[in-house]
């Protein structure tokens, strides 16, 4: 998968630093994965949530942050919307 928004995950990683290796991780085996199914996530991270118009919730670090991206199946594309702590994660609406 081609991942958009790394940029993202730098900016959130520099306030938060005990975030940078999980974020790294997630990013580079996204990088290296295939994705053409929800299932096909779902297979790799079991606490993963979906939502509507193919938005998929991760959970980083323990559940301690929450990493919010939109997959394009079709193009091979996974785009960063946001990341944050899960206190923020429970304030928001997605």
């Amino acid at each position: 998968m081609r991942v958009l928004g790394r940029n993202v995950l730098i900016s959130f990683w520099e306030r938060h630093a005990n975030a940078k290796s999980a974020l790294e991780a997630w990013f580079d085996e996204t990088e290296r994965s295939t994705w053409n199914k929800p299932q096909d996530i779902k297979d790799r991270y079991r606490s993963a949530d979906f939502l509507a118009d193919n938005r998929v919730i991760f959970n980083i670090k323990g559940n301690r942050y929450r990493l919010v991206v939109k997959v394009r199946y079709q193009n091979g594309i996974v785009v960063v919307e946001w990341v944050g702590t899960h206190a923020e994660y429970d304030k928001k609406r997605f």
